[in-house]
């Protein structure tokens, strides 16, 4: 886990922890913790998914290729 990982994780265990507090002022503090917890893992939980979404999926260019094949068919024979 490098610097940069840890400071992301630090951020969103602040930023859910100022949520909850807007939300609930009189939050007690075992809800405070786990609003902590849950922003420190649903930071790597959103990095993951987000660097998932970023690489191109095989079946998914595989689909658009057949997709592109087939207007260009279409288009061919309307002609």
């Amino acid at each position: 886990m490098g610097i940069e990982d840890m400071i992301e994780k630090a951020a969103g265990a602040f930023a859910a922890e100022k949520a909850l507090e807007s939300v609930d002022p009189n939050a007690g503090t075992l809800a405070k913790v786990a609003a902590v917890v849950a922003g420190f893992e649903g930071v790597g939980a959103v990095k993951d998914h987000l660097a998932q979404q970023a690489e191109p999926q095989p079946e998914q260019a595989q689909a658009g290729d057949v997709a592109a094949q087939a207007d260009d068919e279409s288009q061919n024979s309307q002609m």
